[in-house]
């Protein structure tokens, strides 16, 4: 296991810290004037993908103290050890693997003495099988109709990631299938999927890890009560229900046989599990074909994490010029801005995969931790970020790094809309880098020696910049895998376990006793005021 190092102890950490006191003013502007071949050298080109660093608050030295903060932090044996599967998450006693789905090679990796890859090949060819069942129509519902609506009920890291990924390569949707997506608890999140299938149509995907989180389990009988009230016949569960989890008693007597049952593995990170059994609502949605593609892209991804040069990986340049911000220059919130319609769903992945990873304030040593770990995400698609909150970015108080994600390619053939929104991103990273001063709101139209000041823009604030040649399945798997790898060095960094989620749990307990007292009709005041107080007028108002 690799070293479990607190990062404010290395010798990088203080230089670090001392550099950003002499240099955290440095002017981005300056910084491009001094140097001609500034983007070339703090930019990183892989394959159809381009990671532009160079609009950051940084120099050679900047980069340089970061990586030695990455060496000294025994990030390669970290990555070594994830990958080789030790059992890097200590406080649940797992591997962490969702590597080895993305995986194509025959190479052995041990859990517990057992090789997996030929685990995860099997998994991977039920997964191809039933894909060319349903396409092909050999699988039929119980009225003899072929599959049309392929319908996940799941939450989490069982719904964000396939719910994202479907919605980025809309354009890759078979001819004849409708994914559709049942997470909330909330009734009214499945009463409108309801109302858009037939049943006899549908493959329902109960997909939870454990079969006993209370949402999933919850819309999953709904919907089982729902079916068998039309068909009236359990037999057909089997023509229309499976289950992705690792609890196969529980979905067997929820009444799915084994044959229908996909496995999920402990191992696996239920945020990171798109890549496996958790991606079937995927695989059936654009095609096995295409899926498979969405993991080689992810899988080259992993590649260039663990073989590149700390210097020229981009995960890890990602990771780093994070923490610079978040630990020296206190950084409360990164944005994240897509510029396609179809990664409206992006953003709420990321939030699960970054915060619920790294948002924890005890170290790998036990102890508390006396130095920021984690960061708020947020963000929007453009151009509707520019019309909301893009006057933050430019003129807020806060300090906000920003990443500008930007397909090139589009399905569509209106060019003049494209060229448009690609002009807009770029335009937005410029204006937070150069801003606009005095002298030049002088000579705009209107302008007075009252109002000037509010036109003026500070400028020097950083971002990265990732254009995709396409937003295809191949690049959407590479960019989703350095997003990973990015929470990984952060989480290495912070010397942070960053593949549990304890944090999660807690609510879940805490709601039991609360639904407990609500169905009994009554509160017996063992809550706090507040809580007995709100589920006392709860029950008021459902009688009234």
């Amino acid at each position: 296991m690799f070293p479990k190092i607190n990062p404010t102890q290395t010798k990088a950490w203080r230089k670090l810290k001392a550099y950003y006191l002499t240099h955290h003013s440095m002017n981005m502007n300056e910084l491009f004037d001094n140097d001609v071949n500034r983007f070339d050298k703090f930019s990183i080109e892989f394959e159809e993908i381009l990671f532009d660093y160079s609009k950051n608050i940084a120099n050679d030295k900047t980069i340089e103290l970061l990586v030695d903060l990455a060496n000294e932090c025994q990030l390669s044996a970290a990555i070594q050890a994830m990958f080789t599967g030790e059992k890097i998450n200590e406080t649940e006693d797992r591997a962490v693997l969702h590597t080895a789905l993305k995986s194509f090679s025959d190479e052995e990796i041990l859990v517990d003495d057992e090789n997996i890859t030929p685990l995860v090949q099997v998994e991977r060819r039920r997964i191809e099988k039933l894909c060319n069942e349903i396409h092909s129509g050999k699988w039929k519902g119980y009225t003899g109709k072929n599959i049309k609506y392929i319908v996940n009920i799941g939450v989490g890291g069982s719904d964000l990631g396939p719910a994202m990924v479907n919605e980025a390569l809309k354009p890759y949707w078979l001819d004849g299938i409708k994914s559709y997506f049942i997470s909330n608890v909330d009734s009214a999140n499945l009463l409108e999927v309801v109302s858009e299938i037939n049943f006899d149509e549908t493959l329902f995907i109960i997909a939870s890890k454990t079969f006993t989180t209370q949402e999933t389990f919850t819309n999953a009988n709904t919907i089982k009560e729902m079916f068998l009230e039309e068909c009236r016949n359990e037999d057909f569960i089997q023509k229309h229900f499976i289950a992705i989890t690792g609890n196969k008693q529980a979905a067997n007597d929820f009444g799915i046989l084994n044959g229908n049952i996909y496995k999920i593995w402990d191992w696996v990170c239920g945020r990171f599990s798109l890549w496996g059994s958790m991606g079937i609502s995927i695989a059936l949605t654009i095609g096995y074909d295409n899926y498979e593609q969405l993991l080689k892209g992810a899988n080259s991804a992993d590649q260039h994490f663990v073989n590149e040069d700390f210097n020229k990986n981009i995960p890890v340049i990602m990771g780093l010029l994070s923490i610079w911000y978040i630990n020296f220059f206190n950084a409360q919130s990164e944005a994240v801005l897509p510029y396609s319609h179809h990664l409206s769903k992006f953003k709420a992945y990321l939030q699960q995969a970054a915060m619920e990873s790294n948002g924890k304030n005890i170290d790998r040593n036990g102890f508390p931790v006396n130095y920021k770990t984690g960061v708020a995400i947020w963000g929007e698609v453009g151009t509707n970020g520019q019309h909301s909150y893009h006057q933050l970015l430019h003129q807020g108080t806060q300090f906000i790094p920003c990443d500008l994600i930007i397909p090139i390619g589009t399905h569509s053939t209106l060019d003049d809309h494209q060229n448009k929104l690609i002009c807009n991103a770029i335009a937005q990273t410029e204006a937070l880098l150069k801003g606009r001063t005095v002298k030049e709101v002088d000579g705009l139209a209107n302008t007075t020696a009252e109002n000037e000041n509010y036109k003026v823009f500070d400028g020097n604030r950083p971002s990265n910049t990732i254009l995709l040649k396409k937003l295809n399945p191949y690049n959407l798997g590479s960019l989703l895998a350095f997003y990973e790898h990015k929470i990984f060095v952060q989480g290495v960094i912070w010397n942070i376990f960053s593949f549990d989620q304890w944090g999660v749990e807690l609510g879940k307990e805490l709601s039991k006793s609360k639904l407990d007292s609500i169905n009994k009709g009554g509160i017996s005041g063992e809550f706090d005021s507040s809580t007995n107080g709100l589920l006392n007028r709860l029950l008021k108002l459902q009688v009234n």
